[in-house]
This record gives C-alpha cells, sequence and structure tokens, in this order.
C-alpha cells in the first residue's frame, strides 16, 4: 500500500464516525459500512464503533489494514495483516505523531442549505462545508436519521449538524469521496479495538519506512 493511499485510509479512519443532533434513531455500538476510491480502486470499508472506540477496517491487495483510535483523540493503531508474507505489525502513534495529524486537518466552517436528496436509503440535507485555511468548498450530505457515538480523533466535521453520509475525507493533503452504505446495529466482536497479542510492536516511522520512507 502506497504512502497516498496510507493517507488517505488515515483521513478516513479519522472521520468515519461523527456525533449528530436530532436524531431519530440512536445507536451505542455497531457498525457503518461504505465505500470510497484509493489510488483509482474502489474501496469497501467498515467502520465499527462504539461510545469509547472505533476500528477502521479495510483490505488492500493482499494486506489487511486496521486503524484503532479512541473517542478521546489520544490513541492509534494501525495494524497491518499480510498473510501471504507473514508480515503482522502494530504502528503505535505517539502523541507528536497524532498532534502532526491533527494539525494537518482542515478547518471548516458550516452553511446548512435547503436541498435534500435519499442516499442509502438516508434522508439527507446538504451542508456547504468551507475550509478556513484555503478558502475551497465541499458539498457535504448529511442525515439526522440516526446518531452515532463520537470515537476518532478528527474534529472537522463535528458541529455540522448531522451524520455525514456522502462527503469528503482529508488527511496529510490528500482527500477523497466517501458514500455511507449501511450503518448497522450489533454486538461489535470481542478483541476488536484491541492489539492481537502476535502482532509486533513499531513506531509511525517504522510504518513509513515500510511504505518506502515517504511522507
Amino acid at each position: 500500500m502506497s504512502i497516498k493511499l496510507f493517507n488517505v485510509a488515515l483521513g478516513l479512519a479519522l472521520t468515519a464516525t461523527t456525533l449528530s443532533a436530532s436524531a431519530q434513531k440512536k445507536y451505542s455500538e455497531g457498525v457503518v459500512d461504505f465505500t470510497t476510491s484509493m489510488m483509482g480502486q474502489q474501496i469497501n470499508a467498515k467502520s465499527y464503533f462504539r461510545a469509547d472506540s472505533n476500528a477502521f477496517a479495510f483490505s488492500n491487495g493482499p494486506a489487511n489494514i486496521k486503524i484503532l483510535t479512541n473517542a478521546a483523540a489520544t490513541s492509534m493503531v494501525i495494524l497491518v495483516d499480510v498473510p501471504v508474507a507473514n508480515i503482522k505489525k502494530a504502528a503505535v502513534a505517539s502523541p507528536d505523531d497524532i498532534d502532526q495529524a491533527t494539525a494537518a486537518l482542515p478547518t471548516l466552517t458550516f452553511a446548512p442549505g435547503t436541498e435534500t436528496k435519499v442516499i442509502n436509503g438516508f434522508n439527507c440535507k446538504k451542508v456547504v462545508a468551507t475550509d478556513t485555511k484555503t478558502k475551497k468548498t465541499y458539498d457535504i450530505w448529511v442525515t439526522n436519521d440516526i446518531e452515532i457515538p463520537l470515537a476518532g480523533i478528527a474534529k472537522y466535521y463535528q458541529g455540522i449538524g448531522g451524520f455525514p453520509v456522502q462527503y469528503t475525507s482529508f488527511a496529510q493533503g490528500q482527500s477523497t469521496e466517501v458514500t455511507v452504505k449501511a450503518v448497522t446495529e450489533q454486538k461489535v466482536p470481542a478483541g476488536t479495538f484491541g492489539i492481537p497479542s502476535d502482532f509486533e510492536k513499531i513506531t509511525m516511522d517504522d510504518l513509513k519506512a515500510m511504505r518506502g520512507g515517504g511522507r
């Protein structure tokens, strides 16, 4: 998986779940299924959530990637499992890593619009997001049909007034379009948010070196 793909995936993990307002159905634990395009490839991903934790999981070629974050924005771990190469690594972010990732995110302001549409069964309304750093605008479609716990370290979609269903994700100067396909209430499997005992713990710099040294 290239550095660019890693960055896009990281951005998705950081925005996989956000707190919505005035929701009709409230979820405390479950999974979000969504699709996106990474490096020209269609990717299906899952975001497992509960009140204090989030696990964003997807596959890229032979690699299975899972990014673990907590609601307090103080912890992030990237699990890389490549069975064909016998690789099992857990890259643990330092406080500085987390600060740098957060500082690189956009600062957005929101202007609710009047347009509405249904996306994958969700009643959505358009909100125009403006990045105060670049002045670029983005059309974000949010729903108030559901409410999901805040779990993750990204802050830029908080306060948007709903759960983003179709939106732009950002990380390390990269962006990608995301569409939520479904949200399912279920008990998250045991161990979903932990580091398996057979994974070797490494640093984020070690992981970047594995990706070819890029940033």
